[in-house]
């Protein structure tokens, strides 16, 4: 059976592709920052927690075993971010973060490695003309 990694699995995104995986016949583990509640989790999804996503994630365990990767998980939409420095921390997790996935999914034998993005990366409102 065909296993698929889908990262950012309890964010908007990364929740709503595997509640449809779920009812698909594909295998799907979910990788979330940390341990879920109950009420949180989808039916028939398999959860792995990686900690913080930046250049040293280890996402071994997530990535055990799976053909494709979804990669859902981002620093996104921060409304109280408390940052000093916003751009590196945007960096530090959808840059460097996003290259050791690829690194270590490329390790780990995986054949396809699927980026997704919210519409929400072009803005608030689209001007006329």
């Amino acid at each position: 059976m065909k296993r698929i990694c889908v990262t950012g699995a309890s964010g908007f995104v990364g929740r709503s592709l595997c509640l449809a995986l779920s009812k698909s016949e594909w295998a799907t583990r979910g990788s979330v920052r940390g341990k879920l509640s109950a009420d949180d989790c989808v039916p028939k999804i398999e959860y792995v927690a990686v900690g913080n996503i930046d250049s040293t994630t280890d996402w071994s365990p997530a990535l055990s075993g799976v053909d494709c990767v979804i990669h859902c998980a981002a620093r996104a939409h921060m409304v109280s971010d408390s940052s000093t420095d916003i751009l590196a921390a945007y960096r530090l997790v959808n840059v460097a973060g996003t290259l050791n996935l690829a690194e270590h999914a490329a390790a780990a034998g995986v054949r396809r490695l699927v980026f997704v993005s919210s519409i929400k990366v072009n803005g608030e409102q689209t001007a006329l003309g």
